[in-house]
């Protein structure tokens, strides 16, 4: 958040700073993104105080400065990225998705997930799904895959045992690794199937960190 601030104000001749207060609800080095999207919220607050456009390019600059995964998460809607993030489609529509996020309790830091990638070339990427319903959608995730994943787990295993946990709770339609770990999902029908495995999750693991949560919509 200070080097948003700091970036922004390079750019920015006489911006009106202020005082931060972060509560954060994340675990640290989740794969969720969310040291980017308190350095975009708090970018989007300084714009507020200083009565810069949203769309103004000295915001997307700073952005960019900050962090790669940061300008995504200027305007906090569902979009592919390119690139190292910066280069951004329009955003998407998603149907609503029921998610489990659970984290094993380990820290994985994504530089060192990078150094250990040893990814095949991505091929083409598409934009199928992206105005499907949920059964579509959830088919073309089924065949993509997270090219971090295989690498996260080499560095925590743990990661591994998340995973087939969660794909062997009653309805889980599908488990991938989030970003570059250790956080991990899992997929389902309803609120009420995904509400039913984080009970069981929270009394068979109580040390993970788990959340019930909707994607899309």
């Amino acid at each position: 958040m200070l080097k948003a601030a700091r970036s922004l104000a390079e750019r920015v001749e006489g911006l009106k700073l202020g005082r931060f207060t972060l509560s954060k609800r994340l675990p640290v080095a989740a794969g969720l993104g969310g040291g980017s999207a308190d350095a975009a919220a708090a970018l989007r607050l300084l714009a507020r105080a200083n009565r810069i456009a949203p769309d103004d390019p000295r915001l997307t600059q700073a952005a960019r400065a900050t962090g790669a995964d940061v300008p995504v998460c200027l305007d906090p809607r569902a979009r592919l990225m390119r690139g190292i993030g910066d280069i951004l489609s329009a955003p998407l529509k998603l149907p609503r998705l029921f998610a489990l996020l659970v984290n094993p309790g380990v820290a994985v830091a994504t530089k060192d997930v990078f150094a250990a990638l040893n990814a095949p070339h991505a091929g083409q990427i598409t934009q199928a799904g992206t105005q499907a319903g949920p059964a579509e959608l959830l088919a073309e995730i089924t065949n993509g895959r997270n090219d971090l994943e295989a690498s996260a787990i080499e560095l925590e295993p743990a990661i591994a045992d998340a995973l087939a946990v969660l794909r062997k709770l009653p309805g889980c339609r599908l488990a991938r690794m989030s970003g570059s770990g250790a956080t991990c999902f899992g997929l389902f029908d309803s609120s009420r199937a995904t509400a039913a495995a984080a009970r069981t999750l929270r009394v068979g693991y109580p040390a993970w960190w788990v959340r019930a949560t909707v994607l899309g919509g």
